[in-house]
């Protein structure tokens, strides 16, 4: 009889996936078909303390090490939360310039302190890579890099009641899924970027979410790690209420080494510390400072991949119908690799280091005055005001920009906005205070500026 492994590797193997990607999910799967489903329960971990801290970071010049580090920019995903069947990347959000139009500016600022043109890596997807190269290449930056793309692999989705593929014959690009960002580690080693970036002198990788447009490559945070000899380096930061369903940072009590727990690996008995904040005080940025060179010895002696923890999914395989066939999706965190270096640490840092386009609401923000671009083509807050948009009007782009046909209304003096019901922004529109817009019919907010409640559930 086959068994789901074979099946597994036969499926990956037919659709052109590397030996390193396929032996990680064979692996993964065989892992979780042993009953292993990647919890990490309360009782095996400690909460951190004594991390250090950004701003009690030394302030040495990175002059010497900053031509030995390449950005790289995870940019698999499609924005389908909002919308979008191409990558979130190629949004834009200031001006005409979108989240790699910036980093490339950055980077070309960078080389003008190094002397030299930093390496520039993009983690893409079937999905995104036309799109994105396209656009790269139709608007070049004076001074930065052209990026190097690495392909990220697909896996099968499992089928919950057999455990091999699901078959899925209506459409079957539906019997596949994202592998998590933890493939970016056998995707680097099968595509022979490692050798080629130690050709160049690169000794350390800043890995970073393409949509957060907080991970900028500080010099400050290279420099202390390059010269404390560290690993790997977790960027994280302090939870607040609105973080208490996301990961956290925990300590191993059987070795002591930083692990991740996400709310997936989490039993539901000990959901309540889960989301305990006071107990587990950080989160994962998910910006992420590794060794070249104890990667590339890590990846060789565990045939190219590393054995992370297991992110188990269960989902339908049309996501849409839940009725169709249940399935397992198997996943690995890019930030659990936290747990497999010995000495591997963790620095808080700044909220302004985390600062994702995850909706629509959050693109305002970035669009708006409440963020100014910087010198060295950074986006810096000015001011976090707390925007909610109501989802049936404002959760998709194309419905969002009808709605905002002259830009995002002045946020420099907003603390809150919530908007429900139908509003259109024309411009001129300043937000003070705490904003609150409710309407049961299509309105338009009057230009000049908008303080407290204006419209009620009967208007």
């Amino acid at each position: 009889m086959v068994s789901p492994s074979d099946l597994i590797r036969k499926k990956m193997q037919d659709a052109g996936q590397s030996a390193p990607a396929i032996e990680a999910f064979v692996r993964s799967c065989e892992v979780f078909h042993s009953g292993d489903t990647g919890m990490i329960p309360e009782s095996g971990i400690d909460p951190v303390e004594g991390l250090v801290r950004w701003e009690d970071l030394p302030e040495s010049a990175a002059e010497g090490v900053l031509e030995r580090a390449a950005v790289v920019k995870l940019n698999g995903g499609l924005g389908t939360s909002m919308g979008l069947d191409r990558a979130k990347s190629l949004l834009p959000v200031r001006g005409t310039a979108n989240f790699l139009d910036l980093t490339r500016h950055q980077l070309a600022h960078l080389a003008t302190r190094s002397g030299r043109t930093p390496w520039f890596l993009l983690l893409n997807s079937f999905n995104t890579s036309e799109d994105t190269l396209g656009h790269l290449a139709s608007r070049p930056v004076k001074g930065a890099p052209d990026p190097l793309e690495m392909l990220q692999s697909q896996v099968p989705k499992l089928d919950a009641a057999g455990g091999g593929p699901v078959e899925w014959a209506t459409q079957p690009e539906l019997e596949w899924c994202p592998p998590g960002h933890g493939d970016i580690y056998p995707t680097l080693f099968q595509s022979g970027l490692i050798e080629r970036l130690e050709k160049a002198g690169i000794e350390t990788l800043f890995v970073s979410n393409s949509d957060n447009l907080g991970a900028v490559l500080d010099p400050r945070i290279l420099a202390w790690f390059v010269s404390s000899k560290l690993p790997f380096l977790m960027e994280v930061a302090e939870r607040t209420p609105s973080d208490r369903k996301g990961g956290h940072l925990a300590r191993r009590k059987s070795d002591g080494c930083l692990v991740l727990r996400e709310s997936a690996q989490c039993p539901s008995s000990d959901e309540a510390l889960f989301q305990d904040i006071g107990r587990h005080r950080f989160f994962n940025t998910n910006n992420l400072w590794i060794s070249l060179p104890v990667l590339k010895k890590a990846l060789a002696g565990s045939g190219g991949f590393l054995p992370l923890p297991l992110i188990v999914n269960r989902k339908t395989v049309d996501p849409r119908d839940k009725k169709s066939t249940p399935v397992v999706q198997l996943e690995t965190a890019m930030g659990a690799a936290i747990g497999f270096f010995p000495g591997a640490a963790a620095l808080v840092v700044p909220r302004s280091r985390f600062a994702p386009v995850k909706t629509t609401s959050d693109l305002l923000v970035v669009r708006s005055d409440a963020y100014e671009l910087t010198p060295d083509h950074t986006l810096e807050s000015r001011a976090r005001p707390h925007v909610k948009l109501d989802d049936r009007f404002f959760k998709n782009m194309d419905d969002f920009d009808r709605r905002f046909p002259q830009g995002s209304p002045s946020l420099l003096e907003c603390t809150s906005l919530t908007v429900q019901g139908d509003w259109t922004f024309p411009a001129g529109v300043v937000c003070r205070g705490d904003v609150d817009l409710r309407t049961e019919q299509p309105r338009t907010v009057p230009p000049g500026e908008v303080t407290g409640v204006l419209g009620s559930s009967g208007c």
